[in-house]
């Protein structure tokens, strides 16, 4: 699996192409797009409504956008933020991760998260966190069985939907 940023055009936009498969990944998630309410209409995400979610992401200069490809392919996309808005929290977040549901039980999730994890612990980070919403019992049980624990509850920033806040240490490894 191959972990670039998200490449933009010279106007900030996100190449054709690139938005066709982020709109397939995203589509692809229908029962996680429901449940977030992220989109109007799970069953009919469009480019515009991807492009426009993550114009609005990418107007934080702390989130990377991360896209995951195996075989050439566009397997998953992870979002992170550099640092939460709240200054009592020291920690990276992971604000999404999302794998092709085509591409489920493949170990894809698995990779990309530990690559994210990666990246933060290169860049001096000793832990990081995430939200999951408190119906996504499979998301909980993902995050969990890689070894995140749950530290607490609270509501999103964005839509104030009520979450489960977990934490993973990111040791750094013997040499």
């Amino acid at each position: 699996m191959i972990l670039t940023p998200l490449p933009l055009t010279p106007d900030h936009d996100i190449p054709a192409p690139l938005l066709t498969e982020l709109t397939a990944l995203y589509a692809s998630n229908r029962e996680f797009q429901a449940l977030s309410g992220d989109f109007p209409d799970s069953d009919d995400i469009r480019p515009e409504q991807v492009a426009a979610a993550l114009a609005d992401e990418l107007a934080n200069p702390d989130v990377e956008v991360l896209l995951a490809r195996a075989a050439g392919r566009l397997v998953g996309v992870a979002i992170t933020l550099a640092g939460h808005p709240d200054p009592a929290d020291p920690d990276p977040w992971i604000g999404l991760l999302m794998v092709d549901a085509g591409e489920h039980g493949r170990g894809h999730g698995r990779r990309l998260a530990t690559l994210v994890e990666d990246r933060f612990r290169l860049a001096g980070r000793d832990a990081v966190r995430l939200a999951v919403l408190d119906d996504n019992a499979q998301g909980l049980a993902f995050w969990t069985a890689l070894g995140y624990r749950v530290i607490g509850r609270r509501t999103d920033l964005q839509l104030g939907r009520p979450c489960a806040v977990l934490r993973k240490e990111l040791p750094t490894p013997a040499a």
